[in-house]
């Protein structure tokens, strides 16, 4: 019964994670906040037994935080008013 309760909380917690991807007007904070939704599936897909998944996800959702930083950093944002 805990682990039921436990799922449930981080199934809320992705919903809410996502409505924060979507809603966020900033990249950089979207981007952590992604990684965030990664790392909680990990631990749900880590919960239900599937290690294998749960690895890729981790690895994965690593791998495009990354990528996701790097392409934010060379974006040239310059205003013109």
């Amino acid at each position: 019964m805990p682990i039921l309760i436990l799922e449930a909380i981080l199934l809320i917690a992705l919903i809410f994670v996502a409505m924060g991807i979507i809603i966020g007007q900033e990249l950089l904070p979207g981007v952590i906040i992604y990684c965030a939704f990664s790392f909680i599936a990990m631990l749900l897909y880590t919960i239900i037994g599937a290690a294998d998944v749960a690895f890729t996800e981790a690895v994965i959702g690593t791998v495009s935080t990354v990528y996701f930083v790097i392409a934010i950093k060379s974006i040239n944002r310059s205003h013109k008013k």
